[in-house]
């Protein structure tokens, strides 16, 4: 692992972070850019012998790593990991809310048990480490950065993830919210939107033989890395430690997407189309007045699916 040079606007050198859920996939890339930026890393994860193999390739690599062996989801666990950096490496600057589970089910067949994991790893999971990492930033007194991750079902929905499209949106909903609460403590948040080849996206119909010839060593063609944005883990891990940097020391607030060969930026929910009636609205006028004003061009739900050229 190349040490990041001196003048690199993106050097961690001396930063200490945390990335849960960095086991494999995603999280082990965004870990594996910290680290390869100068950052020392906690590596999470719930399986212990996943955690310790993913610091262990880290520190092979040249790296600074320890692992963390717990589930997200509660404050005991969000403490653990935030102590675990500041035992080992003396500090937290960088808190990855990366750890995530899929119980993908439609509304009706989708049961309290399958909703509640899911909202718990991610959306409480994202909560209790956001928190503990804030408190202990502020208390540190020079700042940091809490990078959150997102996803495009979070932004548009997706069908049969009830819980997995509300946790999302929750979590771009409180990158705004932090934004303004912790920008005196010189505290940036954000969150990404990464598309990428994982274990997530692989089920999907249309992704799936172009993944497994990727994994046969073949690229991914233009219309996946350009027109779907959609690539490797890796791809998408330039992405933490540009955030976690003194480059992005004015960027808070936002939700950046990122896969392939694609960068993006995700608007802010706002009004599209507006109308007024004197003296308030009624149900006849609403209805009335629906589909020639406000209502003449709806928004669309849902990840558009990739369009496949024609062979």
């Amino acid at each position: 692992m190349p040490e990041s040079p001196a003048h690199s606007p993106v050097d961690l050198t001396g930063k200490v972070a945390v990335v849960t859920g960095s086991g494999r996939g995603l999280g082990l890339a965004y870990a594996s850019a910290l680290a390869a930026a100068g950052a020392s890393v906690v590596v999470n994860d719930l399986d212990e012998s996943v955690a310790e193999q993913a610091a262990k390739s880290i520190t092979e690599a040249g790296g600074r790593a320890v692992a963390e062996a717990v589930a997200v989801g509660t404050t005991e666990a969000a403490d653990r990991l935030v102590d675990r950096a500041v035992e080992e490496f003396g500090r937290l600057d960088v808190m990855v809310t990366n750890a995530g589970i899929l119980r993908d089910r439609v509304l009706w067949k989708m049961t309290d048990d399958d909703f509640d994991a899911v909202l718990t790893t991610h959306l409480k999971g994202t909560f209790t480490c956001a928190r503990a990492a804030a408190v202990r930033m502020r208390e540190q007194g020079d700042g940091g950065r809490l990078i959150l991750v997102g996803s495009p079902a979070g932004q548009r929905g997706n069908f049969g993830q009830t819980n997995y499209a509300a946790a999302k949106a929750g979590i771009a909903a409180m990158t705004r919210t932090w934004s303004m609460e912790l920008a005196r403590a010189g505290i940036t948040v954000n969150a990404i939107v990464p598309v990428a080849a994982t274990a997530m996206t692989e089920t999907i119909p249309a992704f799936a033989p172009y993944i497994e010839a990727m994994r046969r060593g073949e690229p991914l063609p233009d219309f996946l890395r350009k027109g779907e944005g959609f690539g490797t883990a890796e791809d998408c891990a330039a992405l933490v430690p540009f955030l976690a940097s003194d480059a992005a020391k004015d960027v808070t607030g936002q939700c950046v997407g990122i896969g392939g060969d694609k960068l993006a930026l995700w608007s802010h929910p706002q009004e599209v189309s507006v109308a007024y009636a004197d003296g308030g609205w009624r149900p006849e006028t609403v209805a009335a007045a629906w589909h020639t004003s406000v209502g003449r061009e709806p928004q669309s739900v849902g990840i558009p699916a990739p369009v496949i050229p024609e062979a």
